[in-house]
């Protein structure tokens, strides 16, 4: 078989998809990369709105001891941490994760408490809406 017959080959069998299927460009990592850092920067900056922008609707976020849902409920538990003038915590993405059909991502990275040491771990579940922009749809961070 000659070479050039091979994808049309490969194609005609449906194999070309998974022989040729791209992975998740750096660009979509980016994006996800830029809002998560735009969301901990909400948190430093004290800035509750912008917090509240990067949340879906359909947003569930793992507490302690309770399961918060929907963009109401986090924002409700997560308002006490915006009533001072000093965050009472700190994060940053390390990892970034995109599905090959770039609908969905993961981040993940440390948390820091005040004095910046490392208290725990978090990972965040981010859904690319129609628009382009990215809503975070699960949290949950860990000790």
């Amino acid at each position: 078989m000659r070479p050039s017959i091979v994808p049309v080959t490969l194609a005609g069998l449906g194999l070309a998809g998974p022989l040729f299927a791209q992975t998740p460009s750096s660009t979509l990592k980016q994006q996800v990369f830029a809002a998560e850092s735009s969301f901990a920067a909400s948190m430093a900056e004290r800035n509750f709105d912008a917090f509240g922008s990067h949340l879906s609707p359909e947003a569930i976020f793992f507490g302690d001891t309770t399961v918060m849902r929907g963009k109401q409920a986090v924002l409700k538990s997560w308002r006490r941490f915006f009533d001072k003038p000093d965050p009472p915590f700190s994060w940053k993405p390390d990892v970034i994760e995109v599905l090959p059909s770039g609908k969905l991502a993961l981040s993940s990275g440390p948390v820091f408490n005040p004095k910046g040491e490392q208290v725990g771990t978090f990972s965040s579940i981010w859904r690319r809406e129609p628009d382009g922009s990215w809503k975070i749809i699960f949290d949950k961070g860990c000790r």
